[in-house]
């Protein structure tokens, strides 16, 4: 019982961060300003990195661990150079 209750888990959030991540893609392409736009970037990486999370305890497969990672570095860097282009028009000084 406590596996098919874990599994019915995985799948119900599973299918809801694919509903926020439409949420998130849908703010990116419809923000009225540049910030809101960084912000549903933002949300749109966070919800794919628990995406993979979510497959990987589901799978139990330690390639969808690594793949979270590096969504998740990748997209704190892009957030800040996004962030610091927005807030002084340049990147790199």
């Amino acid at each position: 019982m406590t596996t098919l209750l874990l599994a019915l888990a995985i799948t119900t959030a599973q299918v809801l961060l694919g509903l926020a991540m439409a949420c998130a893609a849908w703010r990116l392409a419809r923000g009225p300003r540049a910030q809101d736009r960084v912000l549903g970037l933002d949300a749109l990486y966070v919800n794919a990195m628990l995406l993979l999370l979510s497959f990987g305890i589901q799978t139990g497969r330690t390639l969808y661990f690594e793949a979270a990672l590096v969504i998740a570095l990748l997209g704190f860097a892009s957030t800040v150079a996004l962030a610091k282009f927005l807030m002084r028009g340049e990147v790199i000084e």
